[in-house]
């Protein structure tokens, strides 16, 4: 990659970073994109152009806004860098061709779902359907431009995906008499499938039940602590903890490094 290609790169990442932020904070609250403005969610004050330049308008400000000097949260910045990061290490090289051009589209457009998926999720404990479903349609799109997999098996791996985690969390839920898995998490399992086939779907599913199951137990014994003595371990096995940003984690390592190819799948 050239110089002026990684610039190039990084500046888009910076740029739709700059959006998802804007995705994260209103998508859940069924606001609109796009009306009105940027603007400071304490004293409604518009945000100036030079202001919204990705990280720099946060650095210039010092994490407070210009009107009312309320503190700005730094995962603003956080959001766009982790995005133009994520950009720089999907970038195949210039398309040679129109699917070539398309197959650097899905990556980005996963990436861009993923770490919206992942804020929302923790912020609210949901996953819009917007961005599955959304993500479900631009996947079965541009399945043919693929260069990792057929179209026949994106679109078997995005119904197997689904269909996994819709009859597991079922069996959960009656075993238990507690939803394990929310509408959400199944529904984007469908999109992991139709982006990365039968390879993400387990490297997904693996990845996350063992990260997502180290952190809740760290997170709970934590709790259960700050809780003291009198805290049941029902309290503790009933701890609500996001599962989407897991799957996201398990996803992307496999769109970065293929782990599935490493034990045959």
């Amino acid at each position: 990659m050239s110089g002026l290609e990684r610039f190039l790169v990084i500046a888009l990442g910076l740029v739709l970073g700059s959006f998802l932020n804007v995705v994260i904070h209103r998508l859940p609250r069924d606001e609109s994109l796009v009306h009105p403005g940027s603007h400071c969610p304490a004293c409604q004050a518009p945000v100036r152009w030079f202001h919204n330049i990705p990280v720099l308008g946060y650095l210039a400000l010092r994490g407070r806004c210009a009107s009312c000097g309320v503190r700005i949260s730094p995962r603003y910045p956080l959001v766009e860098l982790l995005t133009a990061l994520l950009f720089s290490f999907s970038y195949l090289g210039l398309p040679a061709d129109l699917s070539a051009a398309v197959a650097q589209f899905r990556i980005w457009i996963f990436v861009l779902i993923g770490i919206s998926v992942t804020f929302i999720d923790l912020d609210h404990r949901i996953i819009p359907h917007t961005l599955s479903f959304g993500g479900w349609g631009v996947g079965l799109l541009t399945c043919m431009a693929d260069y990792r997999h057929g179209p026949w098996e994106l679109v078997l791996a995005s119904v197997a995906g689904f269909g996994f985690f819709f009859l597991f969390g079922l069996l959960y839920e009656k075993i238990t008499g507690r939803v394990g898995l929310g509408g959400g998490d199944v529904n984007f399992m469908g999109t992991i499938g139709v982006f990365l086939g039968f390879g993400g779907i387990w490297s997904a599913i693996l990845i996350s039940s063992v990260t997502g199951s180290v952190i809740g137990i760290l997170f709970a014994l934590w709790a259960k602590r700050q809780e003291g003595a009198s805290s049941s371990e029902d309290g503790v096995l009933r701890l609500k903890i996001p599962y989407g940003p897991f799957l996201v984690f398990g996803a992307l390592v496999e769109l970065f490094f293929g782990v599935s190819s490493w034990i045959g799948l």
